[in-house]
């Protein structure tokens, strides 16, 4: 397979014109899934390598024996069928009512979003990538079926952005099968593209391969293969997949529906809850971007499956930028200028366990030292709990039935206990451990636990997803009457600390989902609360409805660095349902036992994880305030070496990080270069003059001369900057 790959993309002539006639055979009326296996992508191009006088030897003539998919009920068929039962559907008049209030008439079974875009402008109806029908995400060819509200996507709405990647896993789905023969799994987006598993007996994708896989892709886009939806039953259903144990699973397993739905684009036929774009030709620009190993299901004990990953865009000049901003990113890679910092590695002795290193722990301490500091002035009393538990603690909370994969455990005397995954038990345990009072409340506890999850290896991803982990956590114990004031609080605390970094970031209220615990008064109240806080914060925010936790409606936060990369760090949720399971109460001002509102909330979400964000937020160049290496002092010549380190441990007594460099092997230059390099934010070159006057020569990592200060001054500058966290510090004037 791969040395055949290799000879097909090497020969450019040969694969040219191999790939023109891929492009001939996929577009022919009775192409068939079956024929674009990697046998016939094979044959064709030793047809053509012979005709040009090449010889191909035997090995590259071998390969996996040809599909053996067989879907013996047809779509033609399906598709009789499907209209047999919508044909008695009413066509009535409906109305449908646009974001700006306007109302336009339209035919129930009839009219669809399309229509509706095309009748306003065909650049709204070219450039929509999905429709939303009363906030449930709708095909825009899938007729209205009553009076509706209709909104009009798309590309840079994140619900649009999902459903284009989802449909271009599709197309890659198509090519997988057409290359490869094999049987498709799942092939959901995912935060930036999209991914499609796939179970092959004897053969893998390597990277070798894309470019193949990125052209029979680029064919089902040419063709503009319409996506069709059609819902059929269980049987029907499991007679047409029964070739591919993995969608029969699926039927099986998770379909307790009489019918579901099923999207065909080209030859491929895939269940799938959809919506999708209109055609593949809406995908205007893609790239296969790596492949790797997966479990079905995620369990390591089940199959392997190839996991192959995408990107796409409906505009080839977004494809570029994307590609840049991957290039920069590689460069700002938090585990790679961890290593190169010094900051932090991880061991194969204990994986998804960092190791900070100390001007790692220096920047990990400051963070928390940062929300410390802030817990004092807004009310919050820290506590300290414990890392073990007996289960029983989390059979109460209910994370035992739902979570007890995710948590480390153990037998200690014939009873079992875990390693804390989270802190919300054991501060429910403190509220509990005597009365309280209305007057106590809103009570905050804070807690910087080390808490341990039990997640796959092959989920690890340097800091962003590991076992050992802190949280700037916090739970707010309050009366209903005070949900909208703690609210307020927890976002006007997100937006001083994200000021503090520069990021902008993004509100959404997600609502109450289908399945929930509680009363539908208490839910419509905290809505309401919830609404009119974000209101009040005076920041945008959208609804996320039917996305909010079962124990109650949250606050979504995202975060945007840098790269205008998203990131979801802080959360503020409110949870009907600890204090109910752990019968919580306090007396209220009538003398009567009520039980309390908990909040929980974060800012930083993990540390490591915060960390990893600024790592690559910054590129490495931390601000005065948070770096491990705020100064060095330099002397121009030996004779100065003793004044140099006097200025290092005058800087460093005064509680900085300074270095000195009187290692004199190399030029003045080359040292100041190396400081800059090393992100150094201050350099102090020191000589005769400096050492007579009691001063330093300053200037910064980004070749910024500031000129020459006492010693004393630089020291009352520095605590200016650290203490007023000054994110741009190099620009301030001395």
């Amino acid at each position: 397979m791969n040395q055949f790959m290799m000879k097909f993309l090497l020969v450019s002539r040969s694969s040219l014109r191999v790939n023109r006639k891929i492009l001939q055979i996929s577009s022919c009326p009775n192409f068939s899934v079956l024929d674009m296996s990697i046998e016939s992508v094979r044959d064709i191009a030793t047809s053509q390598q012979k005709a040009e006088g090449k010889k191909t030897s035997g090995k590259d003539k071998k390969g996996p024996a040809k599909s053996t998919v067989r879907k013996d009920i047809t779509m033609g068929q399906v598709k009789s069928q499907v209209f047999r039962r919508s044909s008695c559907k009413t066509k009535n008049p409906i109305k449908v009512t646009l974001p700006d209030g306007k109302q336009i008439e339209a035919e129930a079974w009839k009219t669809t979003p399309y229509d509706i875009a095309l009748g306003i402008s065909k650049g709204l109806a070219d450039n929509t990538v999905i429709a939303k029908v009363d906030g449930i995400l709708w095909d825009l060819d899938r007729p209205l079926e009553s009076s509706c509200n209709l909104q009009l996507l798309k590309f840079d709405n994140e619900d649009a952005q999902q459903v284009f990647w989802h449909s271009t896993a599709h197309i890659l789905g198509e090519a997988l099968e057409r290359v490869y023969g094999g049987c498709l799994c799942y092939g959901p987006p995912i935060e930036n593209g999209f991914y499609y598993d796939m179970h092959l007996e004897n053969n893998q994708v390597c990277n070798g391969d894309f470019p193949v896989i990125e052209n029979v892709m680029k064919s089902a886009v040419k063709e503009k293969q319409p996506f069709e939806r059609l819902e059929l039953t269980k049987a029907e259903l499991l007679e047409m997949f029964k070739y591919n144990k993995f969608k029969v699973r699926i039927l099986n397993e998770k379909v307790n529906t009489p019918t579901t739905t099923v999207y065909r684009c080209g030859p491929l036929i895939d269940l799938c809850r959809g919506p999708h774009v209109r055609d593949t030709g809406k995908v205007k620009a893609l790239k296969v971007v790596k492949t790797g190993a997966s479990h079905w299901e995620g369990d390591v004990t089940a199959e392997n499956l190839q996991r192959v990953y995408g990107i796409s865009f409906p505009d080839s000049k977004q494809l570029k930028e994307w590609e840049r901003i991957q290039e920069e990113a590689a460069k700002r890679d938090h585990r790679k200028l961890g290593r190169e910092q010094e900051l932090f590695f991880f061991h194969e002795l204990s994986p998804g366990s960092c190791f900070f290193q100390p001007r790692g722990a220096f920047i990990y301490n400051t963070l928390i030292d940062f929300i410390r500091s802030e817990y004092r002035k807004r009310g919050f009393q820290e506590v300290v709990t414990p890392n073990i538990y007996n289960t029983k603690l989390w059979e109460t909370s209910g994370h035992w039935t739902h979570y007890a994969e995710n948590m480390f455990s153990f037998e200690v005397e014939k009873e079992k206990f875990a390693l804390k995954p989270m802190n919300c038990p054991g501060h429910c345990l403190i509220f509990d451990n005597r009365n309280r009072s209305w007057r106590e409340l809103p009570l905050r506890m804070a807690d910087f636990g080390v808490l341990h999850r039990n997640e796959l290896s092959g989920a690890l991803t340097g800091l962003t997803r590991v076992r050992r982990f802190q949280q700037d956590d916090a739970h707010i114990f309050c009366m209903p009457t005070q949900i909208k004031s703690e609210m307020t609080g927890a976002l006007d605390f997100l937006k001083s600390v994200y000021g503090v970094f520069g990021f902008s970031f993004q509100l959404k209220l997600s609502t109450r989902p289908e399945k929930y615990l509680g009363e539908i008064e208490m839910w419509n109240e905290a809505e309401k609360q919830l609404s009119d806080s974000l209101d009040a914060f005076g920041e945008p925010w959208i609804i996320n409805p039917g996305d909010g936790a079962f124990y109650g409606p949250k606050i979504d936060i995202t975060i945007k660095d840098a790269l205008r990369r998203s990131h979801q760090c802080a959360t503020i949720q409110l949870d009907f349902q600890l204090p109910i399971r752990f019968n919580l109460s306090y007396i209220n001002e009538a003398g009567e036992k009520v039980k309390p509102v908990m909040i929980h909330r974060a800012i930083y979400g993990s540390v490591e994880r915060m960390i990893a964000i600024l790592t690559e937020n910054f590129a490495g160049k931390w601000p005065f305030w948070l770096s491990p290496r705020q100064a060095i002092v330099i002397p121009v010549a030996p004779p100065f070496s003793a004044y140099a380190h006097k200025v290092k441990e005058e800087v460093f007594s005064a509680g900085f990080n300074c270095d000195d460099d009187i290692e004199l092997g190399d030029t003045l230059n080359k040292r100041i270069r190396n400081a800059q390099v090393e992100q150094y934010n201050y350099i102090f070159v020191v000589g005769a003059k400096e050492e007579a006057n009691g001063t330093v020569n300053i200037r910064t990592r980004d070749n910024i001369v500031h000129g020459e200060f006492t010693v004393s001054h630089v020291i009352e500058k520095f605590r200016y900057l650290r203490d007023n966290r000054i994110r741009e510090s190099e620009k301030e004037t001395f």
